[in-house]
């Protein structure tokens, strides 16, 4: 029988379970996939423990993961743009992607390019589609300046090369060990710690227009400071902050496509785009993968390999 993470109860990495399932069957317009990659994600994380009960409740048991690539198996009926053993990438909205084998709808998944590796075809669809979405939020584009905190994350890593291709001088707030990651893109790393970080910022480059904060903690009012307009601030987590400042908070619901996927996927094809992999961990560690993704220190995405 094949394996899912499950968890019948909210709590911490410590309700996480790998059970065995019974085999999933494609209804009309969806199909199989043999999972063999799924990143993980802070969302993920935030409704297992429950933070998010009001919004996105659980059913339980429950399955967990969105992000995915493998190889189709099962073909539900009418889908017609996939065959059984095509290789895809993609998403599924039913919490279901950290399996050996998921059910998603024939209009999530798009076809993956043989040069793009499986941990970085597992780990696209959240954190690339948040970082499209930040870049056409704050309208990035060329001769512009953006900063972009938590520049080295999942989602800051990502936002960082989609706005060098548009053009634009990128500032990335990071820690010293990224820097060097961050100058091989095209950025400008600015170190985030202690007092002075809007001068240090001023010092790289006294001409910023864009703030994308992946990362919360302070950096709208950083933004704010820099003189950035309300409206070419945008944030992917501090949305209570973000409201009452009158800035952005717009994440990746609004490029959840699938032309938006095959965009970034076709990028990664011809090596403009890089999806940063910190570590890979086989779908019995998922409780590890969780407690090093809780330290908010990974340089790009953390991936489970089933």
């Amino acid at each position: 029988m094949p394996r899912a993470v499950r968890f019948r109860e909210y709590g911490s990495v410590d309700v996480l379970e790998v059970v065995e399932v019974d085999m999933p069957r494609p209804g009309p317009g969806q199909l199989v996939v043999a999972v063999r990659a799924a990143g993980i994600n802070p969302g993920e994380a935030a409704i297992r423990e429950g933070a998010l009960h009001e919004v996105w409740p659980a059913t339980f048991p429950s399955g967990q993961g969105s992000d995915l690539a493998g190889t189709v198996s099962a073909l539900g009926e009418g889908v017609e743009s996939f065959s059984v053993g095509d290789d895809v990438l993609g998403f599924t909205d039913d919490r279901a992607s950290q399996a050996e084998f998921v059910v998603v709808e024939e209009t999530h998944v798009v076809p993956k390019p043989a040069s793009v590796p499986w941990d970085q075809a597992g780990a696209l669809k959240v954190a690339g589609t948040t970082a499209y979405a930040c870049v056409q939020a704050v309208g990035v584009g060329d001769g512009d300046t953006v900063v972009v905190s938590g520049a080295a994350g999942g989602v800051g890593s990502l936002t960082v090369q989609l706005a060098r291709q548009r053009g634009a001088t990128v500032i990335g707030l990071a820690g010293p060990g990224n820097h060097q990651w961050l100058r091989d893109r095209g950025v400008v790393p600015v170190d985030y710690h202690g007092s002075g970080l809007a001068d240090r910022i001023r010092s790289a480059d006294g001409s910023v227009n864009a703030f994308v904060d992946t990362f919360g903690s302070g950096y709208i009012d950083l933004g704010l400071e820099l003189g950035v307009a309300p409206g070419r601030i945008n944030t992917t987590i501090d949305f209570a902050e973000a409201q009452s400042r009158g800035v952005r908070a717009v994440g990746g619901a609004t490029a959840s496509t699938a032309d938006v996927l095959s965009e970034l996927a076709e990028s990664m094809a011809s090596g403009r785009l890089e999806v940063p992999i910190a570590r890979t961990y086989p779908l019995d560690q998922v409780r590890e993968a969780y407690r090093e993704l809780a330290h908010r220190h990974t340089r790009g995405k953390i991936v489970l390999v089933p």
